[in-house]
């Protein structure tokens, strides 16, 4: 049997909220660009939900330029978290890396950096010689890490993405492409890893004891509030492109910008993007009313009842204004068979607004509570003949 509640209740802004493993859905919920931008392209997310805030031919496929480091740099943060890496790995350049054109830190081949200083050089300078060279690194090879590039940007669901390279060097392929929303779903991915921030959020750093400087070819690192990072590209066929991420009150939100006519227009319009996200949305977590959560009754059980808790509420981004119109509804049943394990779901709780589901957390029992065994049924039979024969 089922019992339910509905009641009004306020809400308090939001800490960081812990992703889950699971792969991030994007669902839209703004069909038309809500400012006016000059990209081609264009999505805004929020990092936490996946949610899409705004939208605009974010399926166009497209070259990426160097914002195809992203994927790179999320590789490499998974080999680290996984063991398979340690930043103070010695990584030998070869004669392909050494080779790589466009933006690089000109490393010779055979010389000998650390995964931190490579990483530094590709997140912050976007150096291409030093990419190849962590990539292959991790791979064993060129091509057996463009594969790897590949199949995660499959398991993400990036169903328009092709990468040729590692890099993002285009001027020899027409089938390195992308798209503003795969390189959402990339790049939230990334920012799981707060490891990166330690990279994506420095303006200006050097290597080999100084002699090679690195500034951030992210200009919004130094000048826009709470930025985060994440990555620049920019080639002839890509145009400017960016994954602007940008953290402010708990909310932490990417904007994709890809195929500006130039770098400005790039930065601009990613700062539109984002101010316009910011201004319009807020992470809250919803507070439980706890005195709607009645006890549960245990049939069989050591102890007859328990009084159930809601499992940690995960922040939720709303519209601004909109918190003080959510609703929770309680869903609890009113007694379960022993035995009850701790943790086990025991009902739900549901936030709405207008009608509309925002939120969904369970309720749980908060202890183990063993079956009745024979024993304890005769102890306390003869327990309560005993009690009865003192009357």
């Amino acid at each position: 049997m089922k019992i339910r509640f509905i009641k009004p209740v306020a809400v308090i802004l939001s800490v960081a909220l812990t992703l889950s493993a699971a792969l991030i859905s994007v669902n839209a919920v703004q069909t038309e660009m809500p400012v006016e931008i000059n990209a081609k392209s264009a999505i805004l997310v929020d990092v936490s939900s996946g949610q899409v805030l705004a939208a605009m031919n974010e399926h166009e496929r497209l070259f990426p330029a160097s914002v195809t480091k992203i994927m790179t740099l999320l590789l490499v943060m998974e080999a680290i978290d996984s063991g398979k890496l340690n930043l103070n790995d010695t990584v030998t350049a070869s004669a392909v890396a050494a080779s790589k054109g466009g933006s690089q830190i000109w490393l010779k081949e055979g010389e000998t950096m650390t995964v931190d200083e490579l990483l530094r050089a590709t997140a912050i300078y976007s150096a291409n010689d030093a990419c190849e060279a962590l990539g292959e690194h991790l791979a064993g090879s060129e091509d057996a890490f463009v594969a790897m590039l590949n199949d995660r940007a499959a398991q993400l669901g990036m169903k328009n993405t092709h990468f040729d390279n590692c890099s993002g060097l285009d001027d020899a392929t027409d089938t390195h492409l992308t798209t503003a929303y795969d390189v959402a779903l990339m790049s939230v991915e990334l920012l799981r890893h707060d490891l990166i921030r330690k990279y994506t959020t420095v303006w200006m750093d050097s290597l080999r004891d100084g002699a090679t400087q690195l500034v951030n070819t992210n200009k919004l690192i130094r000048f826009y509030q709470g930025a985060t990072g994440l990555k620049t590209g920019t080639t002839s066929k890509a145009g400017c492109c960016i994954s602007a991420s940008a953290e402010r009150g708990g909310t932490h939100l990417v904007a994709v910008i890809m195929g500006s006519p130039t770098s400005d227009d790039r930065f601009n319009a990613a700062k539109t993007l984002l101010n316009w996200g910011f201004a319009n949305f807020e992470t809250v977590t919803p507070v439980p009313d706890s005195s709607l959560l009645a006890d549960v009754n245990v049939i069989g059980g050591y102890k007859d009842s328990f009084t159930p808790v809601v499992e940690t509420p995960a922040p939720i981004l709303m519209k601004k204004g909109s918190a003080e119109s959510l609703v929770q509804s309680v869903e609890l049943v009113t007694d379960v068979n022993a035995p009850v394990v701790s943790g086990e779901t025991v009902g739900t709780l549901t936030f709405t607004v207008d009608g509309e589901t925002v939120a969904e957390y369970r309720i749980i029992s908060p202890e183990e509570i063993k079956k009745l065994d024979f024993v304890e049924i005769l102890r306390r039979l003869l327990t309560s003949f005993a009690s009865l024969t003192k009357q």
